[in-house]
């Protein structure tokens, strides 16, 4: 179901807010009273007129709340392959244990690819330098469709800083072989985040070359820290990274309250009182570029690519709290917008 979340605040009165005064005196103040609330009355109604009442809608966009809490049973599917292009600190599959080990690799795209594939989506899952900057992701991204896709034009699908990565090869590389219909981000930082910020004033200038240095040692590149503060993106990448024509953009944002356990309460804290609502990395209003579909309630940066917690939504569920996110329901339900979009 999706809402349009508006809350009107109401004042009420009380005989204790009422002093005895003189009658004139409070014949006058109410006649003052109640001119002063029409125009307000009046004032309020204009902005209304003009923004759509509570102005949470306009950052909101779309509030989805339980449009994906269960798969469906039909899907449309796209008529060019979907490439999923992951975030900061992401991979293809990961193998914790060694091989010999009765155990599976980790998927960051938990459970997606197979669901997509099952409804006869081909998929196409990039995997890019984990930690390196946007113009070295954007290169293996570039190599890794171009080498899968077969020459096939693409839809691509990213999250977070995937995002990123897809618009600079989509506009500043133009690889060969390689023809992008479309790009669906999901949570991505288009605008930098604050926590991206806070995190270099915590270090400091001083400790920074050390912090680069720790990483240089692990032979693990770090260009992709200093390139999601929002002074990078407003000033250096979004000027210089326009939309591409015949390009289709697509984006979703999301918000969430973080418990008090959560690893995102201490971000969601400092992005939302310098930024506004959040998912506990990214704002909203970051997220939003291109034709912007909506933002998805109680739903956390990881909760996005299905790393939700299972303990957690086993004790909500014995508490009598319905689970009204699934992940991979809203990715199957992209696909579909994609294929009604004739992509």
């Amino acid at each position: 179901m999706t809402v349009l979340v508006a809350r009107v605040a109401r004042t009420r009165w009380s005989s204790q807010n009422v002093r005895f005064r003189p009658r004139s005196i409070v014949m006058s103040s109410v006649y003052q009273s109640r001119t002063f609330s029409c125009h307000r009355c009046m004032r309020m109604a204009e902005k209304e007129k003009k923004t759509g009442g509570d102005p949470r809608i306009n950052i909101l966009g779309r509030a989805i709340e339980d449009d994906f809490a269960t798969i469906r049973e039909n899907y449309a599917t796209p008529k060019h392959p979907v490439v999923l292009a992951h975030g900061l600190m992401g991979f293809d599959e990961l193998q914790i244990v060694p091989k010999f080990f009765p155990f599976p690799p980790v998927h960051y795209w938990r459970g997606i690819t197979d669901a997509m594939r099952a409804n006869g989506i081909e998929v196409i899952i990039a995997s890019v330098p984990a930690l390196g900057s946007i113009e070295e992701r954007a290169a293996k991204l570039g190599q890794d469709i171009a080498t899968k896709a077969n020459g096939k034009s693409v839809n691509i699908i990213a999250h977070s800083m995937g995002g990123l990565d897809a618009r600079y090869m989509i506009s500043r590389l133009q690889p060969n072989n390689v023809e992008v219909l479309s790009l669906t981000t999901v949570a991505t930082p288009h605008r930098g985040s604050a926590f991206a910020d806070y995190c270099f004033q915590e270090i400091g200038s001083n400790y920074l070359p050390y912090f680069y240095k720790f990483f240089d040692r692990l032979g693990i590149s770090t260009g992709a820290f200093s390139q999601l503060t929002r002074k990078y993106m407003a000033e250096e990448f979004n000027p210089k990274t326009p939309d591409a024509q015949g390009v289709r953009y697509f984006s979703y944002g999301a918000t969430c309250a973080p418990s008090f356990w959560s690893a995102f309460r201490q971000p969601h804290k400092i992005v939302q009182k310098l930024e506004g609502i959040n998912d506990g990395l990214v704002s909203v209003e970051s997220a939003k570029w291109g034709a912007y579909k909506g933002t998805l309630v109680n739903v956390s940066h990881l909760d996005l690519i299905n790393w939700t917690n299972r303990i957690k939504w086993a004790v909500s569920q014995l508490s009598g709290n319905e689970r009204k996110f699934n992940a991979i329901a809203f990715y199957l339900d992209i696909a579909d917008m994609l294929a009604k979009e004739g992509l």
